[in-house]
């Protein structure tokens, strides 16, 4: 009974406290994504934005699951060429934002959407590698 009464309380305590990041592309769980296709990187190209990106990347150990260099591991190969959930700039920036099924998760309530182009500015100056290991996907 104590326990329930403890976590009723922190819950109430919780429930009022604002979001832990605030930016101005926050989303709500409820609200409307924007399309995917209408998402532009806008650090395309840049090689700063890209070793940022990769320091992200290793820093909130993607590398854990998509391997050293994205290059496939436990998760999905990142810089083969071959996206499940699309490879355009933004159809990658809402697989980091908001997570996929079986696995990945959403990192739009821990990094901020600049951090995340800059991630997706890594893996798309990534080579693709001449060996593709992968099956496409249907």
């Amino acid at each position: 009974m104590a326990s329930l009464l403890i976590l009723t309380v922190a819950c109430r305590q919780t429930a009022s406290l604002p979001p832990s990041v605030r930016y101005d592309a926050h989303m709500s769980t409820g609200g409307a994504a924007p399309p995917a296709g209408s998402m532009t990187n806008p650090f395309h190209g840049d090689r700063l934005s890209a070793t940022e990106g990769e320091q992200i990347f290793v820093a909130m150990n993607c590398d854990g699951c998509h391997g050293g260099g994205a290059v496939g591991w436990v998760g999905p190969s990142l810089v083969d060429g071959r996206w499940r959930y699309g490879g355009a700039d933004g159809a990658v920036f809402h697989s980091i934002f908001y997570g996929r099924p079986r696995g990945m998760p959403a990192y739009g309530g821990v990094l901020s959407p600049e951090a995340i182009w800059k991630v997706v500015t890594y893996l798309q100056a990534q080579p693709i590698p001449k060996d593709v290991p992968t099956e496409r996907w249907p």
